[in-house]
Formats: C-alpha cells, sequence, structure tokens
C-alpha cells in the first residue's frame, strides 16, 4: 500500500475507535452498562514477557504501572490495525468508494479477537462463558464491534469528503 492510503487506513482506524468510544459511553451513561475497562488488557499484555498469560481472573492479578494508559494506547493501536488489515483486503477502492456491508463484517469478525483470545485469558472463559451473564456480555461485544464497524465506514466516508 502506498503511505497514502496508509495514512488514511490509520485516520479510519482513530475514526472507528473513536466513534466504539462513543457508543461506550453512551451505554455506560445512558444505560447504565459498563464497558471493558481496557487497563485490564494492559495487565495482560504487560505481563505476557513475565510469563503469564492466562489469569484466574484479571481482576484477582495485582495491577501494574501505567495500565489505564497502556489499555487507552492499545485500544486504539488494535482499532488502527483492524482498520489497516480491512483496507489491505479490499484495497483502495474501498477508500475512494466506501460501502456499510463490508466495513460492518470487518467489525462483527474482529470479536473473534476478545471471544477466542482476550477473553479465555483474562479468565473470562470462551465468549465470556465464565462471566455471571455470558449472553449479555456476548452481545455487548456485538453491539460493540459492530458500532466500530459502522465507524469503520464513516471515518472512510468523512475521509473521502475531506480529501
Amino acid at each position: 500500500m502506498e503511505t497514502f492510503i496508509w495514512l488514511q487506513a490509520i485516520l479510519v482506524g482513530i475514526g472507528a475507535t473513536l466513534i466504539m468510544d462513543a457508543w461506550a459511553w453512551l451505554q455506560k451513561n445512558i444505560f447504565s452498562t459498563p464497558s471493558l475497562d481496557y487497563a485490564l488488557v494492559a495487565r495482560w499484555v504487560a505481563l505476557i514477557p513475565r510469563g503469564q498469560l492466562v489469569h484466574r481472573p484479571i481482576m484477582a492479578t495485582p495491577a501494574v504501572r501505567g495500565e489505564k494508559l497502556l489499555g487507552w494506547i492499545l485500544h486504539y493501536l488494535i482499532g488502527i490495525v483492524f482498520a489497516l488489515i480491512h483496507v489491505f483486503i479490499l484495497g483502495e477502492a474501498w477508500l475512494t468508494d466506501p460501502s456499510m456491508t463490508p466495513a460492518l463484517l470487518t467489525g462483527v469478525v474482529t470479536m473473534v479477537f476478545p471471544f477466542c483470545i482476550i477473553q479465555p485469558c483474562l479468565g473470562f472463559g470462551v465468549a465470556a462463558s465464565k462471566t455471571p451473564s455470558p449472553w449479555k456480555a456476548r452481545w455487548l461485544s456485538l453491539l460493540a464491534h459492530s458500532v466500530y464497524g459502522v465507524g469503520l465506514f464513516g471515518a472512510a466516508l468523512v475521509l473521502k469528503y475531506l480529501i
């Protein structure tokens, strides 16, 4: 990919993640439903080099220094990486003429990462199976990742008209 396309994809990833965060804010402040604390993901990542991949659960593992900031950085980096993969697969044509369906599909597909990697490693089980309300957690994850997909489309559309 050309440098300009990389930059566009990075901006789309940031925009999509911002939209996902706006949804998380609404979810917390309007619907009184908390979203994932990204500090927990940072704690997990920070402890992998020390040999601790799986936690039982992560909340029982002592906090690590700087985990809140690292969690937010990781959150945006992951959003950017998923956008880069999306653009790499669909190509420059999607940036030129973004469409909702592939963006939404990408958002839904990204659920594989938390369901099969992050949640089991945090001690929550595959697809939140060890949480008090697994189907509620799955539904909230589906909503959040779908909003990320909508964000991919929205951010690409905004960039299309700004560039």
